[in-house]
C-alpha cells in the first residue's frame, strides 16, 4: 500500500488553477484534511468534535442526497470554519454518464451548497477520482476547481486501524499535502485520535483548503 496515487504523476501536469493536487504555500508546516461523502449522523458529528479538540481545520466534500437528508449537519460543518466542497449529487459511475448528467450532478449539489453557506461556487472532486477529459474541459472553462488530493489514506480501504497507521507512519505526509479521507466510517475517526497529536507535535498546521472564486 502507498498512500501517493499513481495517477498523480499524470494529474501534476495540469495547472494548479485548474486541478489542486496540493494546498497553498503558506508560512509554516501545513496539511489540508480533507472528508468525502458526507454528511453522516452517525460519524460526521464526532469527527467535528475532534477536530475542534485538536483546533483543525478541514474541507468536506459534500453529496447532495446527504445535504438533502442531513442539511443541520452541513450547516454545523460550515459555521465551525470549515470549507463545503462539491462531491456530485448521488455519487455515481461518472464514467458511465454523458456529459450532460455529470454536470447535471454537480449542479444540482451546487444549489444545495448555495443554500447553506452563500457561496454561488464550490470547488469540486469526482466521485472515486473519476476524471474525464470532457468532463475537466467544462469545468475550467466555467473556472470551477477541481480539488484533487496528494495523499490518500485508504481509509476506505476497511483495512485494521493498526496496520494503516503502519503505513501512514512509514510513508508520512509532507507540507501541503491534501489528505484523502471520508467520514462515512468509524475508520477516519479512529485514524485522526492517533494522527492528530502526533502532527501537531511535528509542527503542522491542520488548514481547510482556500474557499472557490
Amino acid at each position: 500500500m502507498n498512500p501517493r496515487p499513481r495517477r498523480l504523476k499524470l494529474l501534476r501536469f495540469l495547472p494548479n488553477g485548474w486541478l489542486a493536487t496540493s494546498g497553498p504555500a503558506v508560512a509554516g508546516r501545513s496539511l489540508y484534511l480533507t472528508f468525502d461523502d458526507g454528511p453522516h449522523p452517525g460519524f460526521t458529528p464526532a469527527l467535528l468534535d475532534l477536530l475542534a479538540e485538536h483546533d483543525a481545520k478541514a474541507s468536506f466534500f459534500l453529496v447532495g442526497r446527504e445535504v438533502e437528508r442531513h442539511g443541520g449537519l452541513a450547516r454545523r460543518i460550515a459555521a465551525e470554519g470549515h470549507t463545503l466542497g462539491n462531491h456530485s449529487y448521488s455519487h455515481p459511475l461518472f464514467e458511465s454518464l454523458t456529459l450532460a448528467q455529470q454536470m447535471d450532478e454537480i449542479a444540482r449539489t451546487e444549489r444545495l451548497l448555495h443554500g447553506i453557506d452563500g457561496r454561488a461556487r464550490h470547488a469540486f472532486r469526482p466521485p472515486r477520482g473519476v476524471l474525464t477529459l470532457p468532463m475537466l474541459a467544462r469545468l475550467v472553462s466555467r473556472r470551477q476547481r477541481i480539488d484533487y488530493w496528494s495523499y490518500d489514506s485508504l481509509d476506505y480501504s476497511r483495512r485494521p486501524v493498526p496496520e494503516l497507521l503502519e503505513t501512514i507512519r512509514r510513508y508520512p505526509p509532507r507540507d501541503g499535502d491534501i489528505i484523502l479521507m471520508h467520514d462515512d466510517s468509524e475508520h477516519s475517526l479512529q485514524l485522526l485520535r492517533e494522527l492528530l497529536p502526533a502532527w501537531k507535535a511535528q509542527g503542522f498546521v491542520l488548514r481547510a483548503l482556500p474557499l472557490a472564486h
